[in-house]
């Protein structure tokens, strides 16, 4: 018989495991970590050097989050498939006769779209040259593997929070949980870093592609989280990361291997400062604060006006300053640029460029109208989304 020592020791073993966040949730989390690390040094590996081969360190920084992601979604997989001792196997979904929490079958569907994604970008180079756009079919099917990853990991990370039994867990999987949503706040961003360079700040579509997606991503962690101050640290995990890009990458050296060099490149170039999002993240919550309890439009409409109207107001004029002499220095990074910008560019010659849509008054006022309206629905979708993962358990 066991002594009453034995059975309180065996229940504070179960209470400590049934208190930890699992190892699967925390590989995740490195996984969608080395996924940004490697995205940001790839684009300035590509701005400073060029392409040189497949097997650079930022190639092996994004593609280790498939490898490391597809190893723990499979663990998750096959442990609760065939039932190996795991205690939350009744927190699974069942697809195609395997069972797993949701999360665990999106990080596993991304992790073999980042890693099939890498082939064809090798050949894709070799059949094209050197492609240094974001948006191409190899870096596309690796951008929906990487942002599936994250999505997975979010849920992964959600369910485990909305089952937790005690206040501390809770905080803890929270931190964790606003902590991812930054990470996809910048995965966003990339997506849009060709439009909103500064010397596209003083355009209405600048504005148009920023609200198409960081509102959504802020509504979402703010609604799913509940936390008081979510928008606020999902944009500041943002804004960390970016300034952190900004100061370290020009400390390594670099030397283009390409031509034609306008510009004697001799360090790794990052991709500039960070857009002002904090501060509008900032009004979101103070006003979600306000109004949670209207309804979900209601708070839509007020939220995606207060992102829209704050970020103009700041953004504007902070891309004046970005253009003149007291930015370029290493704490703002305007005089930072890849060995192809030519000598005559806008960006040389710190000028705004001008979108022939836009010529005209009606033309600009136009866009910016699409780019509240915009706002407002991008709003509604990210709310709407977040009531959705509340719910999540499994």
């Amino acid at each position: 018989m066991a002594t009453q020592v034995e059975v309180l020791g065996a229940r504070s073993i179960a209470g400590d495991r049934a208190e930890s966040i699992p190892w699967t949730v925390w590989c995740m989390a490195v996984a969608c970590t080395s996924a940004i690390i490697g995205a940001h040094w790839d684009i300035s590996w590509h701005t400073s050097i060029g392409r040189d081969n497949f097997w650079t360190p930022p190639h092996v920084a994004i593609y280790l989050c498939g490898v490391i992601g597809g190893i723990s979604s499979g663990w998750l997989i096959l442990s609760n498939s065939l039932g190996i001792g795991n205690p939350d196997r009744a927190n699974t979904v069942e697809i195609f006769g395997l069972r797993a929490p949701l999360g665990a079958f999106l990080v596993a569907w991304g992790g073999v779209a980042m890693l099939t994604s890498a082939p064809f970008d090798d050949w894709w180079h070799y059949a094209y040259g050197l492609d240094v756009k974001i948006i191409s079919p190899p870096h596309v099917l690796l951008i929906f593997g990487f942002l599936s990853l994250q999505l997975g990991a979010v849920i992964l990370t959600l369910g485990h929070m909305n089952r937790a039994t005690s206040v501390e867990k809770r905080q803890k999987l929270e931190r964790l949980f606003l902590y991812l949503g930054g990470l996809i706040l910048i995965t966003f961003t990339i997506l849009i870093l060709e439009l909103t360079s500064r010397v596209a700040m003083h355009t209405a579509f600048f504005y148009r592609s920023v609200c198409t997606f960081v509102p959504l991503a802020l509504a979402a962690m703010s609604r799913a989280s509940g936390h008081k101050w979510s928008a606020t640290i999902t944009a500041g995990v943002y804004t960390v990361f970016l300034l952190g890009f900004l100061w370290i990458l020009p400390l390594f050296p670099a030397e283009p291997k390409l031509g034609p060099v306008y510009f004697p490149t001799t360090y790794l170039v990052p991709a500039g400062f960070p857009l002002l999002v904090l501060i509008p993240a900032v009004g979101l919550d103070l006003f979600w604060q306000r109004f949670e309890k209207r309804s979900l439009w209601l708070q839509a409409l007020g939220g995606g006006l207060v992102f829209f109207g704050v970020f103009l107001a700041v953004q504007w004029p902070f891309a004046n300053f970005l253009m003149s002499d007291g930015a370029k220095n290493w704490f703002f990074g305007s005089n930072h640029f890849g060995f192809s910008v030519h000598p005559n560019s806008y960006q040389r010659r710190g000028l705004f460029a001008i979108r022939d849509a836009e010529v005209t008054m009606a033309g600009f006022g136009l866009v910016m109208g699409q780019a509240a309206l915009v706002s407002v629905l991008t709003s509604r979708v990210g709310l709407g989304f977040g009531n959705w993962m509340r719910t999540v358990q499994r």
